[in-house]
């Protein structure tokens, strides 16, 4: 499995200017988090799908100067980025083809995709990805997880097309255990207390769909008369993080074609607090996934630090499990 970083890591340090685009990659480099390296085309390349020739060449000179391997260009299906209209099949192929097509003239292997663009839409373009060769893929990101009818509904069309180009790009937040510790902190200091914590979780790890229990959880906070900038803060949590086991994602891992290696904190050990890492990478080892996984730490949603330090514990996580099963794969 190939480690890697997603760009969005650092979201924070890229917002406030601190860093430029090239000076992420170098960063990059230079912490030794690479070499794998993911983008997104909206947030990291101006006028994007559009991709000059100066910045194509740029690119590709700058991971060849960092010794860095291009593995995954996040896009958008935004469906509905006209008020009050939501873009028909055709409509979101043809805003997916050219940024499609920058993704391959930038050398990434794989597009990440999002499950607002239909099954339909993305079938016609098979014959595209096909002659470009780049696999394309929508996010399992929770609320989802490998059996959510959408999923389903894709599943279903990869199987009457049996194109190698097509698969699914997991989100490990929907394979989470607990709520991070660092974003309850900051509720607390908002004023969430205990009992309103105990009932979000109670609800988080119960039976129902995702959206069920975001409504079940709003219903009863208001009846606990909780704060409702506090509650809301709370209930996003419902549709960022899934309890779904690890095993789960055996149901599609022959069409896994990259990871998103979601965390947020770490105990004292260099533990995810949140994230059974220790439980989902062998799931993906054993099951044979080559591919690879972009650290994605999520923690600027209630973190200003620029995440740098972050994505290298993840890396010693990473790297310290997976030796951990090669040297079980070797004894064996």
């Amino acid at each position: 499995m190939m480690l890697g970083s997603t760009l969005f890591s650092f979201t924070n340090a890229f917002h406030s200017r601190r860093f430029s685009f090239e000076q992420l990659l170098a960063k990059v480099a230079e912490l030794g988090i690479g070499p794998g390296l993911e983008v997104i085309g909206f947030q990291s390349i101006r006028g994007f799908p559009a991709v000059s020739d100066e910045f194509a060449d740029r690119f590709r000179m700058l991971v060849d100067k960092y010794k860095l391997t291009p593995t995954s260009l996040a896009i958008n299906a935004d469906t509905m980025i006209r008020r009050g209209y939501k873009m028909n099949d055709e409509e979101t192929a043809n805003y997916l083809e050219p940024q499609i097509r920058a993704a391959a003239r930038l050398g990434f292997p794989v597009v990440r995709s999002q499950f607002a663009a239909s099954p339909e839409a993305i079938r016609r373009l098979v014959p595209l990805i096909e002659k470009l060769e780049v696999k394309l893929g929508p996010e399992v990101h929770a609320p989802l997880g490998p059996m959510s009818p959408p999923v389903l509904a894709y599943r279903e069309m990869y199987a009457k097309l049996n194109s190698p180009f097509l698969g699914f790009v997991p989100d490990f937040g929907t394979s989470a255990r607990s709520i991070p510790a660092g974003y309850i902190d900051i509720l607390r200091q908002r004023g969430l207390d205990q009992a309103t914590l105990d009932v979000a979780l109670e609800i988080w790890r119960g039976p129902g769909d995702p959206w069920w229990k975001r409504e079940e959880f709003n219903r009863r906070a208001t009846e606990l008369r909780v704060e409702p900038t506090v509650a809301s803060s709370l209930s996003v949590m419902f549709s960022i993080l899934s309890p779904n086991p690890p095993e789960a994602w055996l149901e599609i891992m022959p069409q896994v074609i990259h990871i998103h290696g979601k965390f947020y904190d770490f105990d004292a050990e260099g533990n995810e607090t949140s994230i059974p890492y220790d439980k989902l990478l062998p799931v993906f080892v054993r099951g044979g996934y080559k591919g690879s996984m972009s650290s994605e730490w999520e923690g600027h949603i209630w973190s200003d630090d620029d995440g740098f330090t972050y994505v290298q514990q993840h890396h010693r996580l990473c790297r310290r499990i997976l030796a951990g099963l090669e040297q079980t794969n070797v004894a064996a």
